[in-house]
């Protein structure tokens, strides 16, 4: 009888301890990867088997969003709940912590390490060289610094000379073996992390660079996509037309080269092939990840997060790179897999990046965080046709504002110029409906969502900053006349 009881005792001891353990998280992010995935149809040519695999044993938000189309106030976003309206984020610099009022402020990282968790972080996570070096102290940001990854090895000689011509504006196939090409360190060092993990729960953030510039894989990635049947992208060539002039002042001067000068220059085509191929290439990586995690056994505890900090175009407005708030810049794949997430599920709800960190939080059973601005996605992870409160909100520089529904995109500028788009029957985004009549009350409901402040730029702002100074908008510190053409190289 004895035996028998304590047999009970043991087992239900078993069960709550099993009921106790927290799951690990695994964050996934790849730099300035657009909708180009498998799952969500961006280009019907891509590879991306591993992406793939994920979503499918997951959720994959179809209608997810960036708070901000540029790398430092989106990552910021994410990692501190926050959004650039409120922190004053908006550029490629300052760190956030010299800002006084979040210096001290709880980041994602730190929140987990607070309820248990051991953080860990590789690669591009943080905005590049965020925090400086003497701020990347164990156990202050976050237990463990791994290898921060960059953009080496690079080809003695650049393979494409664009306009300005930097280091980073670049593409073609480089090097000859996977293991030689960036990223690989990164994969390397999360598979190692993942082969022998921490003792108890733990958060580990793998932060991959492609397929940002220079947009660099082995031959056999580009192989992938022969250029004789490579698919572009839609294109109009009046597209701007219909365009506020305010838009173009969001990127207004940027190392991207413009369409224009990548037709003239026969650079289009070989830029989408290298592209894709870099989509490819770190897939792979993901799926080296994603294999380590499966082998040791970490795959059923394990949470996994996959997110991209912004879109980027490839010809689409006339331009590439990122700095609108178009659908081509805003969209951004985000999955969720593990304990408590549906499998093979999409939503097409309206979804942010902010809201991974509330989302989180529910996710591992932890008290609920106060002045988070991100929505609790666990609902639309159960059910992927739960209703969501409110629609997604980008934000481009302090008054330049886009609200996404499932089926508008409504853009208002700082002077109060607009663009409104019907995504059902518009999905290229190429007709303006803003001036119609009809939709003024479509506009009304929309411009509800959008801030009614935005916080002013931190001090030492710099890197594609825009400000709208007594009617004048300000492109990185020099004003932009009222008759100055638009940059087309």
């Amino acid at each position: 009888m004895r035996s028998a009881i304590a047999l009970l005792l043991i087992v239900a001891f078993a069960a709550i301890a099993r009921a106790e353990e927290k799951p690990n998280v695994l964050l996934i992010s790849c730099d300035d990867l657009n909708d180009w995935v498998g799952f969500l149809g961006g280009h019907p040519q891509v590879k991306t088997p591993h992406m793939d695999a994920l979503a499918a044993r997951g959720t994959a938000f179809t209608n997810a969003h960036c708070q901000s189309p540029l790398c430092n106030p989106s990552r910021t976003s994410l990692l501190t709940g926050l959004r650039p309206t409120t922190t004053g984020v908006y550029a490629l610099a300052p760190w956030f912590r010299t800002s006084e009022k979040l210096k001290n402020h709880e980041t994602l990282f730190q929140y987990f390490h607070k309820h248990g968790y051991r953080t860990l972080t590789g690669g591009k996570v943080f905005h590049d060289a965020y925090p400086p070096k003497e701020g990347r102290v164990e156990g202050i940001e976050v237990d463990v610094w791994g290898m921060t990854g960059g953009f080496s090895p690079r080809p003695k000689q650049k393979f494409v000379h664009t306009p300005d011509d930097i280091a980073l504006m670049d593409w073609g196939p480089f090097p000859d073996k996977d293991e030689e090409c960036y990223d690989h360190d990164v994969g390397t060092w999360a598979v190692q992390q993942l082969k022998n993990p921490p003792k108890g729960p733990f958060f580990l953030a793998v932060g991959f660079r492609h397929p940002h510039v220079p947009c660099y894989a082995p031959q056999k990635w580009f192989d992938l996509f022969p250029d004789d049947g490579l698919k572009m992208p839609p294109v109009k060539d009046d597209d701007r037309d219909d365009l506020p002039r305010f838009a173009s002042y969001l990127h207004w001067k940027l190392p991207e080269p413009r369409l224009k000068w990548l037709k003239e220059n026969d650079q289009w085509r070989p830029l989408v092939r290298a592209y894709l191929a870099s989509i490819s290439y770190v897939d792979w990586q993901i799926g080296r990840v994603l294999k380590a995690l499966a082998e040791g056994g970490l795959e059923k505890n394990t949470i996994v997060v996959l997110w991209s900090d912004h879109g980027w175009h490839l010809g689409e407005k006339g331009i590439t790179g990122k700095n609108t708030l178009w659908e081509r810049s805003t969209r951004v794949p985000l999955v969720f897999a593990g304990s408590g997430v549906a499998v093979g599920a999409k939503c097409n709800r309206p979804a942010e990046l902010l809201d991974l960190y509330p989302t989180l939080a529910e996710l591992c059973s932890l008290p609920k965080k106060d002045g988070l601005e991100g929505l609790s996605v666990v609902p639309q992870l159960k059910d992927a046709k739960a209703e969501r409160e409110r629609p997604a909100l980008t934000s481009h520089n302090p008054g330049n504002h886009a609200v996404r529904t499932e089926r508008w995109r409504y853009i208002r500028y700082a002077d109060g110029s607009e663009e409104l788009y019907d995504r059902d029957a518009d999905p290229n985004e190429w007709t303006n409906l803003a001036a119609e009549p009809k939709h003024v009350g479509v506009k009304t409901a929309l411009g509800k969502w959008m801030p009614a402040i935005s916080a002013a730029p931190l001090p030492g702002s710099v890197g594609r900053i825009l400000t709208y100074e007594n009617g004048v908008p300000v492109w990185e510190g020099k004003p932009i006349g009222k008759d100055d053409p638009f940059p087309e190289k």
